[in-house]
């Protein structure tokens, strides 16, 4: 069973790196991951504050929150899986971007993309679809640019989503 699905996410990762011999799904995909950076947070953040959106303290409180079990447990899970990449494992791959670390699993862009996704929809629930569309897009993205497999993506979607919520159940 464990071989079917390290198959499966391999010839996911695979299918969906054809992508790279487009340059227009590159530049796409490269955008898409951007936004997915750690500014783009701040900046929502910065806005939620500015506009003294409903809830604002509660959304900032909560965010810091989330982002201080996130990152901690996501270098920890680098640290201690040990992935490497799938353009290091697959020697016919490569990779369209400079990835941050050399480890794999989990996503870190999905992660906080999905916190961050979780957050909003939670405060701000009239753009959960949005959020959530936006926070899958990033972890294709990352697929798409050859520096994840679909699972990390998934890892890096769990981690995102359960620091959201344990920080939501420890603070409100």
């Amino acid at each position: 069973m464990i071989n079917g699905l390290l198959n499966l996410d391999t010839s996911t990762y695979l299918w969906m790196s054809r992508l790279q011999t487009s340059a227009t799904a590159v530049r796409v995909n490269r955008w898409i991951s951007r936004t997915g950076d750690g500014p783009a947070y701040v900046a929502i953040g910065v806005l939620v504050i500015l506009t003294q959106a409903m809830n604002y303290q509660d959304f900032i409180l909560v965010g810091l929150l989330a982002f201080l079990i996130e990152l901690p447990c996501f270098m920890a899970m680098k640290a201690v899986i040990r992935r490497d990449r799938p353009f290091v494992q697959l020697p016919e791959c490569n990779c369209v971007i400079e990835p941050s670390d050399k480890f794999s699993m989990p996503s870190g862009h999905t992660a906080a993309a999905f916190l961050m996704a979780g957050l909003i929809s939670y405060f701000y629930s009239e753009y959960m679809m949005l959020v959530y569309l936006w926070a899958v897009a990033i972890g294709m993205s990352r697929v798409v640019l050859g520096v994840h497999y679909p699972s990390d993506i998934l890892a890096g979607a769990l981690l995102g989503s359960s620091a959201f919520l344990l920080s939501l159940a420890i603070l409100l």
